[in-house]
């Protein structure tokens, strides 16, 4: 049995708001440097990005394509989203499943041919229909955040799903979430949680964000369905990623002004924030606090341990005080603790702090840190990203004494 560090989220240049450089060599050496062993392709309904693929990949086996010039490995998936715009994640066995999908969908969807992560006039139970009959597996991505996640529309997956609801067998917790969290509500005890970066950027504070260290025989389709559903001892071993705070959409926000709110008072202004009259969106913390079933976690016997992480380039920033991450200093500090231990995920994940601050001391400090559980964080509300802090700064909530924008 070995482990493998699985990022199974991203997005190809041909989704809304990407980088140029989402294209599959940009995409495998960043992955490389990042320490991933397997991505997922991102939007494989698309034909111009399937036809990448193709000219670039090659099926090794069962379902895992590389390439001899890429060290990284790949799995077909792609993300779609309901007629209600709720967003699923799927992973399919080959680049056929892939296509045999797209020509069930096409007479559902305006949008299949041009767009990297297709619309369909379709609900979750259909979608879950269609993707077993091609040997899909399929699961809610990014499950609570309120745009466009499962959580945001319905109260329960039976309420989704329907009568597929038991072919659902894994959950993407998504950047404003973790298990800690999600373990609260009693449906999700069977359930796989998944860590995906769902990036947009190819670049390593972006790729492999958020990801999942699985165990087992080797890489491949059958395998990793089987870590999925915790089968003969195939698993996964730890969900990796960003303290929930850091999220776009933890706290309860405006999404104009970014003004925190707590949940009576953003219900009693009924969701319009009384500084710029921008809609409130209600947070991820609050909306889990709606669904518990418990005031604690409850951690089914399968569920892997939640291992925060901050991307390396931000650790430097921090180290350094320099806000923007791809300045030159950072890049040459990143890169220099790169060519000693080999990826960015040894660097944070697996290697002794000690031998990090030998190379870099205020990294190494910092990485210790938030190890250990010490780091504070200003979180994320209404679309803004939080952020980790080394002054000691809080979360500012409306009427707690900072009440107008230039206070902020």
């Amino acid at each position: 049995m070995q482990q493998f560090n699985v990022d199974f989220h991203i997005h190809s240049r041909y989704s809304g708001g990407t980088s140029k450089d989402m294209v599959l060599p940009v995409i495998a050496k960043q992955a490389e440097l990042k320490g991933l062993d397997l991505i997922g392709t991102g939007d494989a309904l698309n034909p111009d990005w399937l036809r990448h693929i193709k000219n670039n990949l090659t099926e090794e086996s069962n379902g895992i394509y590389s390439s001899p010039e890429f060290k990284t490995r790949f799995l077909i998936t792609t993300e779609v989203e309901d007629y209600k715009r709720v967003h699923h994640l799927l992973l399919f066995p080959s680049i056929s499943s892939a296509e045999e999908l797209n020509e069930k969908f096409r007479k559902y969807s305006s949008d299949i041919e041009k767009e990297g992560r297709p619309h369909l006039r379709l609900n979750g139970e259909q979608i879950v229909d269609s993707s077993l009959e091609v040997d899909a597996l399929v699961g809610p991505a990014h499950a609570f955040t309120p745009w466009t996640a499962i959580y945001k529309e319905y109260n329960s997956l039976r309420e989704c799903y329907g009568d597929n609801v038991e072919g659902v067998k894994f959950l993407e917790l998504g950047l404003s979430a973790d298990s800690h969290m999600a373990d609260r509500i009693s449906e999700l005890q069977g359930i796989t949680f998944m860590t995906n970066s769902d990036t947009h950027s190819p670049w390593p504070h972006r790729l492999g964000r958020e990801f999942n260290r699985i165990l087992v025989k080797e890489l491949g389709f059958d395998e990793i369905r089987r870590a999925i559903e915790h089968k003969n001892d195939r698993r996964f071993v730890l969900n990796v990623g960003l303290n929930p705070s850091e999220g776009k959409y933890h706290l309860t926000a405006c999404t104009r002004c970014f003004l925190r709110f707590r949940l009576q008072d953003a219900e009693r202004l009924k969701w319009r924030c009384p500084e710029c009259r921008g809609m409130i969106k209600k947070g991820v913390s609050d909306r889990i606090n709606e669904l518990a079933t418990w005031e604690k976690p409850h951690h089914p016997g399968h569920r892997p341990r939640y291992v925060y992480i901050i991307p390396l380039a931000e650790v430097v920033s921090l180290a350094t005080g320099i806000g923007t991450i791809t300045s030159k200093r950072i890049h040459e500090r990143w890169e220099r603790l790169i060519n000693h231990f080999g990826t960015e995920i040894t660097v944070l994940l697996d290697s002794d702090t000690s031998k990090i601050r030998k190379v870099d001391p205020e990294v190494g400090k910092i990485i210790e840190k938030f190890r250990t559980g010490r780091i504070k964080y200003v979180a994320g509300g209404g679309g803004q990203y939080g952020r980790p802090t080394l002054k000691g700064e809080g979360d500012n909530f409306y009427g707690s004494g900072q009440r107008s924008l230039s206070e902020f």
